[in-house]
């Protein structure tokens, strides 16, 4: 019998197939106590298995690129977190084996994060997943990871961490199901990358049987059980139809009635400029350098490793708008040279332009570095600060831009509410903002972007976050200068035009996301977009205000 579940759609797509549930490794080794003159051997016994497990993670980082590689290399960064191995070293020094020990250890940390409300790169997903690696590794058992399959299949787990999404084949993954995470979490993220159908926080999840027949639609978090062949001869006739208004629209971003919006792509490095560029990008709106200083956690990068890595990107954009982000250390990507490793939560600590502003040397180097990699290119090079609280912090950063001699636009980043509220302020200092959805959505909420229980609260259809976009916008409308939006907000074509009629003025997200946007704002006048974002903001709920948007677009 045909049934319906719901989840959180965070992947454009329909996938129909047979699921597969990922396969876990022994989570809980056996306790037994171990003679003193074995500590020493079990202790490197550990060493080495956390030693295979970092490789293997930023083997993965480096074969998947782009912003995969800096999920992945802050996974292997966390396997080798000092103060765990410390802890592990003391368990086994008292009698454990090397797996229960690292089991135990992992368990504390997991405990202390919990306790505590931090909000550290040990999310936990990441966290269960390094922890699940090293103690497969002790025990001799196959890796957790996607099953093994000749024919496609979709999958179902509990959560994805990001080294099994970074390394998925299209070509036999449909689509994947998990009953955690959230729409702006890192799996989440890498989905709309890779292009995969992809519906997250759906309850139960896990309860799906194996081999059953599913179709799961990813604009909508629908997921039909045993669909009918009518159901899935509709779905399949809507992806065409999708497929063919995607192919035949083309050039830039623009409603129906000649409203420009520019598209542009959100890169992590070099690795992803291909896809952003085949995708029609007209330049990128964020540019993540984090990739760049995650290669070593304990020093920065050379200015001139810097140099090369950014000229790869600005090459490939001539004439377009190429906005980075300077570096954005601390909470969830922490860095041994820059973050302090004590903070009792980090979100809300010193991070982003306030870890920089601590460390002027190493925000000095990189403007330094960005200015040199533009020289004698034709790119209309931005540069934004994260984090930016208040006035204050706009000036700090736009002095240390001109101090640096960069010739560029320099602009803040929107994801404080102080900043949106503020924004006509902020915008005496700097020449543009960039609202990052994610981050604004999270501390609006006070709602972990990787906690699938408060889902509901970081999804961008919330009114009170569609507030803080409209305010943000008409500041920078008033003061005559633009105001993009960079997060993962962007994506949803629906919310898009939304956007467009609050007045946001470009667009960034990932280049598969590109096409989908491109095409239904071809569809609607900005007079419709500005009635469907007033309708949005009427409504009391998420769902309700895509509910509104939707009635107005579509004409009811």
């Amino acid at each position: 019998m045909e049934t319906t579940l719901r989840g959180v759609g965070v992947s454009h797509g329909v996938a129909i197939g047979e699921v597969r549930h990922m396969g876990t490794a022994v989570l809980e080794p056996p306790a037994k106590q171990i003679p003193a003159e074995e500590a020493e051997r079990e202790q490197g016994r550990a060493r080495q298995a956390v030693e295979a497990v970092a490789a293997d993670l930023t083997a993965r980082g480096h074969l998947a690129g782009g912003e995969a590689q800096a999920v992945l290399e802050a996974q292997a960064l966390m396997a080798q977190d000092p103060e765990l191995m410390a802890d592990v070293d003391r368990r086994i020094a008292v009698g454990s084996t090397a797996e229960r020990a690292v089991y135990d250890a992992f368990a504390a940390y997991r405990e202390l994060l919990a306790g505590a409300g931090e909000y550290l790169a040990g999310r936990v997903a990441d966290l269960d997943d390094v922890r699940n690696r090293i103690v497969a590794r002790l025990l001799g058992v196959p890796m957790p990871g996607v099953p093994d399959s000749d024919e496609p299949y979709v999958l179902v787990a509990r959560d994805l961490a990001p080294a099994d999404t970074a390394l998925l084949d299209p070509a036999l993954v449909l689509g994947f199901v998990t009953e955690e995470g959230g729409p702006t979490s890192h799996s989440a993220i890498l989905a709309r990358a890779l292009g995969v159908p992809a519906v997250v926080a759906l309850p139960g999840a896990g309860e799906l049987g194996e081999g059953t027949m599913i179709a799961v639609d990813g604009s909508t978090g629908e997921i039909f059980v045993n669909p009918s062949d009518e159901k899935k001869a509709r779905l399949e006739a809507a992806a065409a139809e999708r497929k063919a208004a995607l192919a035949a629209s083309t050039g830039p971003g623009a409603t129906a009635d000649g409203h420009k919006v520019p598209l542009l792509a959100n890169v992590g490095g070099p690795a992803d400029v291909p896809a952003a560029v085949e995708a029609g990008a007209e330049g990128v709106g964020l540019f993540r350098t984090e990739f760049l200083f995650l290669d070593d956690n304990k020093n920065a990068p050379s200015e001139e490793k810097q140099v090369e890595a950014y000229r790869q990107v600005l090459e490939a954009f001539p004439e377009g708008r190429v906005v980075v982000r300077v570096l954005d250390a601390g909470a969830d990507k922490p860095l041994d040279f820059l973050t302090p490793a004590d903070e009792p939560n980090p979100a809300l600590g010193v991070r982003g332009l306030r870890t920089l502003l601590d460390h002027p040397d190493v925000l000095r180097t990189q403007l330094t570095a960005l200015a040199k990699a533009a020289e004698g290119l034709p790119v209309y090079l931005e540069v934004m600060a994260p984090m930016v609280a208040d006035r204050t912090d706009a000036k700090a950063f736009a002095d240390a831009c001109r101090a640096a001699g960069l010739e560029a636009k320099f602009g803040a980043m929107v994801e404080i509410p102080s900043a949106a509220l503020r924004a006509r302020s902020i915008l005496q200092e700097v020449e543009f903002l960039s609202l990052g959805t994610n981050d604004l959505a999270q501390y609006t909420f006070a709602a972990d972007r990787q906690v699938g229980a408060v889902s509901r609260l970081q999804d961008p259809w919330q009114p009170a976050l569609l507030d803080l976009v409209a305010l943000s916008a008409e500041a920078a409308k008033a003061e005559g200068k633009s105001c993009g939006v960079c997060g993962e907000a962007a994506s949803d074509p629906l919310l898009a035009c939304v956007l467009t009629g609050l007045g946001v003025t470009s667009l960034s997200m990932g280049a598969a996301s590109i096409p989908y946007v491109r095409a239904t704002l071809a569809k609607y006048t900005l007079a419709q977009c500005e009635r469907a974002a007033s309708a949005a903001r009427a409504a009391d709920t998420a769902e309700d205000a895509r509910k509104a948007a939707q009635a107005v677009l579509s004409g009811e």
